[in-house]
């Protein structure tokens, strides 16, 4: 039988890979939304 501890280190660590993939979603979002606002400025200066 599979020790306990190896079995919560395993749900620890995907815990950890999902937390950090949201906080990349979060700043991929974040970074887009600044880039889309970036493009709208230059848009506007160059009429």
């Amino acid at each position: 039988m599979t020790e306990p501890w190896v079995l919560y280190a395993g749900i620890a660590v995907w815990i950890g890979i999902g937390a950090y993939a949201a906080f990349l979603a979060a700043n991929q979002r974040r970074l887009s939304r600044r880039i889309f606002q970036l493009e709208l400025l230059v848009r506007d200066d160059s009429k």
